[in-house]
């Protein structure tokens, strides 16, 4: 993926990385459309940031993600790169299955139903495109599990093997598959996680990442260096540590 003259399309960029990434992103030469289901934020958003164009959608909705897709390349037909980075992220205590199964639920519509129907309303356009790229949205939590959010975990393995495996489908046509594996980040993803001194600031992991897609174009997976600590433990052969590491540190932990 190329740093400037795209135009892309961020479902779920309202707020935290998305959004940051869709500025960033704006700043460096692309048409970017941020995508929300709240009518009242995306006004905002586009009072604010001016240039930047907006769409409703909601992900959980397969007839709302259609009418976005309609709206979006009838407005801008060059669109080039989709990044898929609407999610939830819940807390959940297995003990109990009533406590848990409908968020659990919502999470896998969300994180991952969400992204397989994005894609699908996109990728035949995307194919008429001669460079193009669809950027999934992963975690370092797909490689190494905190244990207070179970269905998170699981929702971005799916995501990273999803990745891998659309990679190897459309390697004959233009449409590239790139993965951005966030660490932990600080943005309200969790109830007070803006706050989280072992979190990585905001503004610090989108400068990595803007300047990782510039120096690295062809990269199949977009890894800050903080990511990489659990990305690779269960190949440095440390996974155990790892995970104990990631637990202990967990404000949420039990």
């Amino acid at each position: 993926m190329d740093i400037s003259g795209n135009t892309v399309f961020i479902p779920g960029s309202t707020s935290g990385i998305g959004l940051a990434l869709a500025l960033r992103l704006q700043a460096r030469g692309n048409t970017v459309i941020v995508g929300g289901r709240r009518a009242e934020l995306l006004e905002r958003i586009a009072a604010e940031h001016p240039g930047l164009d907006t769409v409703r959608i909601d992900t959980t909705d397969p007839a709302s993600i259609t009418a976005a897709a309609k709206q979006v390349l009838a407005a801008h037909p060059d669109l080039n790169v989709l990044v898929t980075m609407a999610g939830v992220m819940h807390a959940e205590d297995w003990h109990d299955p009533a406590s848990f199964l409908a968020t659990a639920e919502s999470t896998v519509v969300t994180n991952v139903l969400g992204p397989i129907r994005l894609i699908a309303a996109f990728v035949e356009h995307l194919r008429t495109r001669p460079d193009a790229t669809v950027m999934t949205v992963s975690s370092g939590l797909a490689f190494a599990p905190l244990k207070i959010t179970p269905s998170y975990n699981a929702s971005k393995a799916a995501i990273h093997m999803l990745s891998e495996s659309v990679r190897l489908q459309l390697a004959d046509t233009s449409v590239k598959v790139v993965e951005l594996e966030p660490p932990s980040v600080r943005t309200a993803l969790l109830p007070g996680h803006e706050d989280n001194e072992h979190a990585m600031p905001l503004d610090e992991f989108v400068t990595e990442v803007v300047d990782l897609i510039e120096t690295r174009p062809d990269a199949k997976e977009i890894q800050v260096e903080r990511v990489k600590f659990l990305r690779y433990g269960e190949a440095r052969g440390d996974y155990d540590q790892v995970v104990e590491a990631l637990n202990a540190t967990d404000p949420h932990g039990k």
